[in-house]
């Protein structure tokens, strides 16, 4: 059992935010503006290159990624490249594995070190002037944090002609402090997923809704089946970082019924959480959160979302007393019992639908930032190499519970019908990618005042109290 972009780090740290927003749709991988970045190939092509095992052929890879690194960094043969990272078991192992061949194609060496305290000490690190040579940066706010020490250095331009071509250009903005590109994309994880139980489903002969009123009939007509089983259940308790599950449900909302623009405007507080959109967003969370009818399957009354813990929240499912419950693709790793995750399985998810299809189809995303500490030859080259499709596909490989979404990837290299169903969800034309909101804000509000208020609020504190709350924690500069 793996879930879709690896572990979550979320509600672990809190940082300040100040990456630039981003504003641009999904498309189709554009031309590179330089000559040394990888070319995209066809997905139905096969091309001959090394594999993360050994030689081989890889489906869509382009092989020329060692001589590109050749030609631009030369003279790297034993050397090494430091990484840190939060990444840690079986989940490191992978990565590892991923990139055999750059050491193959290079020579160089690479040390890797996980650490469950990565983003506290990854700031002591650079703070103390002794940092890695490259980290792993889980969220945009602490890749500000790291920029402002004056450690960190700006990517060459041959990772970002990489990103430039490879990647949604939301993506870039993230990696992007004071408009000086520092960061490319590594892995990433899926937030806009709402889990359930195929067999249920089936059992009732209900369908995947496909938009988001099909979704609320199915709730109306779950709740009015007279076995009494409700169709959601939900928790936001997570210790100190309770309350932040409902930061992930207004976020879906804000996007998919005011739209893209309005949430990056959200972000930087241009729009207040109490301005219309907002307060039209937490109204319609509230309509299904709030709702006596639909939640909390299994569990308890609308209050009980409060206490119960969200890596539990979900066991109602399995028990056969929920329907539905929205969580990210990482949620798969808190399924007891080792059950099958698939569309005909004991457990799967879908995409949560849209409300207003002009803005597409909105994804809430996470995933993490190769930052470096240093611009020697032999860093470059590896942070190149991390950026290529090559090493998108060897990760998928190799670190079978890790996926990218970079457009190189190709679906066949992806394991598992979960990983699979995010690829898909990244890689859709209509797909617009945000990271999560409440990451990108001032701890004070992202992780602070809307964690405490949201819990306010599902116990009983009434919208417009919780907002203009939240508000007001906003920091003055």
């Amino acid at each position: 059992m793996t879930a879709c972009g690896g572990s979550s780090n979320e509600a672990t740290t809190t940082t300040p935010a100040g990456s630039t927003a981003a504003s641009a749709t999904t498309e189709a991988p554009a031309s590179s503006s330089g000559g040394s970045s990888e070319a995209p190939t066809s997905s139905g092509g096969s091309e001959t290159s090394t594999s993360s095992g050994g030689s081989g052929t890889v489906p869509g890879d382009d092989d020329t990624w060692c001589d590109t690194i050749k030609s631009n960094w030369a003279d790297i043969s034993g050397k090494s490249v430091s990484v840190y990272t939060s990444i840690v078991a079986a989940e490191a192992e992978g990565l590892k594995n991923s990139w055999t061949d750059f050491t193959d194609c290079t020579g160089v060496t690479v040390n890797y070190n996980g650490d469950k305290n990565f983003e506290q000490q990854v700031v002591v690190q650079a703070q103390s002037g002794n940092p890695s040579d490259i980290a792993f940066v889980p969220q945009p706010g602490l890749l500000k944090t790291l920029v402002d020490t004056g450690t960190v250095v700006a990517a060459p331009q041959q990772v970002q002609d990489n990103v430039d071509k490879y990647w949604d250009p939301g993506w870039k903005t993230y990696g992007t402090i004071n408009d000086t590109f520092y960061a490319a994309p590594l892995g990433a994880n899926v937030k806009s997923l709402v889990w359930y139980s195929p067999k249920m489903f089936e059992a009732k002969g209900y369908t995947i809704p496909q938009t988001w009123d099909e979704m609320v009939a199915l709730s109306d007509k779950i709740a009015a089946d007279p076995d009494g089983v409700k169709p959601w259940c939900a928790g936001i308790e997570s210790g100190n970082a309770t309350g932040w599950t409902a930061t992930d449900w207004l976020e879906e909302v804000v996007m998919r019924q005011a739209g893209p623009d309005v949430y990056d405007q959200w972000v930087s507080h241009e729009v207040k959480f109490s301005d219309a959109p907002i307060a039209t967003a937490l109204a319609t969370v509230g309509s299904i959160w709030k709702n006596e009818k639909y939640v909390n399957a299994g569990i308890g009354d609308v209050s009980s979302i409060a206490t119960q813990g969200f890596d539990t929240a979900g066991a109602p499912i399995q028990a056969g007393q929920c329907y539905m419950m929205q969580q990210a693709n990482f949620y798969a790793s808190n399924w007891t019992g080792n059950p099958t995750i698939s569309e005909d399985g004991d457990i799967f998810a879908f995409y949560l639908p849209t409300i207003d299809p002009q803005f597409g189809k909105p994804v809430e995303v996470g995933g993490e930032f190769t930052t470096a500490f240093s611009d020697r030859p032999e860093v470059q080259a590896f942070q190149f190499y991390l950026s290529t499709a090559h090493w998108a596909n060897n990760q998928s490989k190799s670190a079978n519970s890790r996926i990218s979404a970079n457009k190189g990837l190709l679906i066949d290299n992806v394991q598992g019908d979960l990983n699979k169903l995010c690829v898909g969800i990244l890689q859709d034309t209509e797909a617009i990618s945000r990271f999560d909101a409440s990451d990108l804000m001032p701890a004070a509000v992202g992780s602070g005042a809307e964690w405490q208020q949201l819990t306010a609020w599902i116990t009983g504190q009434d919208d417009a109290t919780t907002l203009a709350a939240i508000d007001a924690a906003w920091p003055a500069s």
